[in-house]
């Protein structure tokens, strides 16, 4: 009887010695990322988005281009200079932060950080395109359009995204598509700037695994 005793506790000591191994080393396997747009392919796509945009819009003069930081903003400014290249107008460039305008801002624990606000000039009688990098339940888009209201009435609004990653849980219609990537709802695509990327100009990639991104 002693004998069985003394085994006993040996085979749960055992199991917990090989989860603890198995625990240490998945948090010790390395994050998995792959690049889905490097820099020729995001200036291609934003070069046709100009094509596209030019196409639809009826008087150029009366365009203007809202970028939402971080990522949105390099990225209007190369729409910006891809616009003149095609019709020889420079094409006003506004930067919104939409941090206040977040549905989800009264249940952050942690004061927000603001970002910078730029608009050179309301945006009444305007026909607006929103830039972002990166569009997936469409929540931002939409604090991006309550935001916009405050600088003026615009004729139209419409929405330009340079990846479009899917799991909308608001009715966002993207007009402006660099490119339809399937992910799983835990990864997360990111956009790298040229300060961001190491020497390899602007990035798109995704990292899998992690925190459901409801942005």
């Amino acid at each position: 009887m002693s004998q069985i005793d003394a085994r006993s506790p040996a085979a749960p000591a055992g199991k917990e010695e090989s989860n603890a191994r198995r625990s240490a080393s998945d948090s010790a396997a390395p994050i998995q990322e792959r690049t889905v747009l490097d820099d020729a392919a995001i200036r291609r796509a934003l070069m046709r988005i100009a094509h596209e945009i030019v196409e639809r819009t009826e008087r150029i003069e009366h365009l203007y281009l809202v970028a939402i930081p971080n990522g949105g903003v390099p990225l209007g400014r190369i729409l910006v200079e891809n616009l003149a290249s095609l019709t020889g107008q420079v094409v006003p460039l506004g930067i919104l932060d939409t941090t206040l305008y977040r549905d989800d801002l009264a249940t952050r624990s942690a004061r927000p950080r603001l970002r910078k606000t730029e608009m050179p000039s309301s945006v009444d009688d305007r026909a607006v395109v929103i830039v972002e990098d990166v569009v997936s339940t469409g929540r931002t888009i939409r604090a991006g359009m309550d935001a916009l209201m405050d600088f003026g009435r615009p004729s139209n609004v419409r929405v330009m995204a340079l990846v479009d990653r899917g799991h909308r849980e608001l009715p966002i219609k993207i007009d402006f598509v660099g490119k339809n990537i399937p992910t799983q709802p835990e990864d997360k695509v990111i956009f790298r700037s040229e300060d961001e990327s190491g020497g390899q100009g602007l990035l798109i990639v995704v990292r899998e695994g992690g925190q459901h991104d409801r942005s």
